[in-house]
């Protein structure tokens, strides 16, 4: 969509001119000016917010010296800058035009004072000016163009010939960004003897010459053959460039959302140093809800210096206003999710309405079994994760598994078709291992001690480790504990990652998942007896030996006093801590304002209809009121919103998620239902799935948070690459 200058008396816009345009600025004092200057009547009545998101101006209203490039790919302008070029009398002339911008008349005194403020502001930039050139004649070893200050000169032949010839090399990035296609080709020693086949990068290169790009031809046809299309430092350039357009772009369409959610996945290995992908969730323009990668952040060991970069790197280096967040949520893998809680605790100290909240595509029980603070459950979860690894290796080794399974079982297909998916991270896990258990034991001891040499040594040593971890009864106990615990949550877990309904009515379902597990925690010893019993017996099913762990064994080697049993052990260190701690952070997660929060999903229509359209909508909403448009038509609004929808047409289906409730074409007639849905967190996660492409498919040692971001192209680029 072209951009249209908002000055009067200009007709310029984007698709007719090389020119910058630039939007009004947020800041009210800043912006203030900017309309002042305009002396346009219509601009005046408007936010700065609106003004920022609708309104532009052309580079020809700013001074050379307000315009700069401080990259190499988009022309800014300078902090402080003002327009003060405009034609505000060329309408006069024309009586068609007269009226058509509502030029604000000045009278005499206004313009005698704006002409004595133009002269000042020019004697002030010429005194700046003798300055500069005198400091730099008293220090001559200074570079030229040291500064930033240069006025901006038009683009010579040669820039512009330039200027093309990137835009076709990031069209061509971009266009193997979409297709997944790696920049370099094959390995050498992966060509055949006497064949020459060039890398991706240059062989895209060659196929738009030979189509006729005669940017690129005029270019390359006096190159000498053996030399390099692009060298790697071009590349490497090109994609930190692609990098920095992408996600300026991207967070340009989080500021004009408004409202966000921050997102962190599991630590990631990037160059041989440890990072934390970071993602936002908005409402774009277009009203489609969007999760996109936004960057890496370098793990910190220590969580206050975490939680003190994380905020930096969102605030000062991105320029997101966490005034606007609304929600963070945190996926780690086990033993670091007690470091990403401080980090949320420290943001919800300075920003109460960034809800620390459950990730949609997480399960909540495993969610809640990677906090448990418990060392033999951080080593249980290690070893389930390695053993589903382990036999995705390979289809021989799933296939392997599948024939230990007996099919005498009444659920061994289902077991089956369960073994060949992620299930480690179902909310029903520890269920399905215990009834897994004796098949991967068996599988394991068969791969490792199989005398037909089917499995190399690396396979056969590895099935030998994880029989041993399995099998070991400390491992037995945890997994047997963990899936009690866990079963007062399950439903509860699974009602959250369901429909907006589902989710909507789970909120209601917490006050009786806590009774029964304050019940469990005041009655601890009985409940702890009846699982100690069944880890007992599937031990005895295994031919597995009870005993003590060596550590503790190791630690009171000696001491006669110690008669602690096996049992006892295991109620004070395993079954009573986690307990303990999954109530607590239930508490912790579904606080009274998140609980708030999803009450609001009662604005869903097809939920409105299961609860009869009696909700009281504007009592969870207060929370939110400073994210309205009209806070005082809210009560208004919503009545007339459960009106629509309880008298609507026979053959019309109420909407069941807020995606759907966002597409409706008459939404903009509720602009505060609008704000509320957009608040509200739905599982949608699509950046997740594209990086994780990106870092399945990208072995450790070649990835590059370039090439990350280039998974994360946006459908259409058009934009991007007309901008570079």
């Amino acid at each position: 969509m072209p951009n249209f200058c908002a000055a009067p008396n200009c007709t310029r816009k984007s698709t007719q001119s090389d020119l910058a345009f630039f939007r009004f600025p947020r800041d009210p004092a800043r912006c203030q000016k900017w309309v002042e200057n305009c002396r346009k009547a219509d601009l005046e009545d408007k936010t700065p917010d609106q003004l920022n998101k609708h309104y532009r101006l052309c580079a020809k209203h700013f001074e050379t010296s307000m315009i700069c490039r401080t990259s190499p790919y988009r022309t800014v302008l300078r902090d402080n800058a003002i327009p003060t070029i405009f034609d505000l009398t060329s309408h006069l002339n024309n009586p068609h035009s007269r009226h058509r911008k509502r030029i604000k008349e000045l009278s005499e005194d206004e313009i005698r004072t704006l002409k004595q403020k133009k002269i000042d502001e020019t004697s002030e930039q010429e005194q700046k000016h003798k300055e500069t050139n005198n400091s730099n004649a008293q220090n001559p070893s200074e570079e030229e163009g040291e500064g930033q200050d240069e006025d901006i000169l038009p683009l010579t032949l040669e820039e512009k010939e330039n200027k093309e010839y990137l835009k076709y090399l990031f069209e061509i990035l971009i266009l193997m960004g979409r297709q997944n296609i790696p920049l370099d080709g094959h390995e050498a020693d992966e060509i055949a003897e006497g064949l020459f086949t060039p890398d991706n990068f240059q062989a895209l290169l060659e196929c738009r010459i030979n189509s006729g790009e005669e940017v690129l031809r005029k270019r390359f046809e006096t190159t000498a053959v053996n030399t390099l299309f692009c060298s790697k430092t071009q590349q490497r350039q090109m994609l930190e460039i692609c990098e920095n357009c992408i996600r300026e772009e991207t967070l340009r369409e989080v500021r004009d959302s408004h409202v966000f959610s921050i997102i962190t996945d599991d630590v990631v290995d990037i160059a041989g140093e440890e990072h934390l992908p970071v993602l936002v969730r908005f409402v774009d323009e277009s009203h489609n809800l969007r999760e996109e990668f936004i960057g890496f952040l370098p793990y910190e060991a220590d969580a206050e210096i975490l939680a003190v970069k994380f905020h930096t790197m969102i605030t000062e280096k991105w320029g997101l206003n966490m005034e606007y967040c609304r929600g963070q949520a945190y996926i780690v893998s086990s033993g670091f999710s007690s470091k990403m809680k401080v980090v949320a605790s420290r943001l919800l100290e300075k920003y109460p309405q960034a809800i620390y909240t459950l990730c949609s595509s997480c399960a909540l029980n495993m969610w809640l079994a990677k906090s448990v603070p418990v060392m033999g459950v951080s080593v249980a979860l290690g070893t389930i994760e390695e053993v589903c690894s382990f036999f995705h290796r390979s289809p021989q080794l799933l296939l392997e598994l599948d024939n230990v399974i007996s099919n005498s079982k009444e659920r061994g297909k289902e077991l089956k078709e369960i073994c060949h998916s992620q299930w480690t991270g179902r909310h029903d896990a520890f269920e399905i291992l215990v009834e897994l258990l004796q098949a991967l034991v068996l599988c394991l001891d068969g791969i490792n001690s199989d005398t037909n040499i089917r499995w190399n040594n690396y396979i056969a040593g590895r099935a030998f480790v994880l029989c041993s971890a399995v099998t070991d009864f400390d491992f037995i106990v945890t997994i047997v504990v963990l899936k009690n615990v866990l079963s007062f949550t399950r439903a509860f877990g699974k009602n959250l990652q369901g429909q907006t309904s589902d989710v909507f009515f789970a909120a209601g379902s917490l006050t009786a998942v806590l009774h029964s597990l304050n019940e469990v925690m005041e009655n601890i010893e009985v409940y702890h007896e009846f699982w100690f019993e069944e880890a007992t017996n599937l031990a005895t099913k295994l031919d597995i030996q009870m005993r003590l762990p060596g550590k503790f064994r190791r630690a009171h080697q000696g001491n006669l006093e110690s008669q602690l049993t096996s049992e006892s052990y295991y109620k004070e260190t395993l079954s009573v801590p986690t307990v303990e701690h999954i109530i607590q952070e239930l508490k912790d997660i579904f606080a009274e304002q998140h609980l708030r929060a999803l009450k609001c999903l009662s604005l869903v229509p097809s939920v409105m209809g299961q609860l009869k359209f009696n909700t009281s909508e504007e009592h969870h909403a207060d929370m939110y009121r400073s994210d309205l448009p009209n806070p005082d038509t809210l009560s208004a609004e919503l009545h007339c919103w459960g009106i629509k929808w309880k008298h609507r047409g026979k053959d019309i289906e109420l909407p069941s998620t807020i995606y759907e409730a966002l597409q409706l074409p008459d939404i903009k007639f509720f602009p505060n239902v609008y704000a509320l849905l957009k608040v509200e967190n739905e599982r949608y996660e699509n950046g997740r799935k594209r990086l994780k492409a990106y870092l399945r498919n990208t072995l450790t040692d070649q990835r590059s948070s370039n090439l990350a971001f280039k998974s994360e192209l946006p459908t259409d680029n058009s934009e991007t690459v007309e901008n570079t």
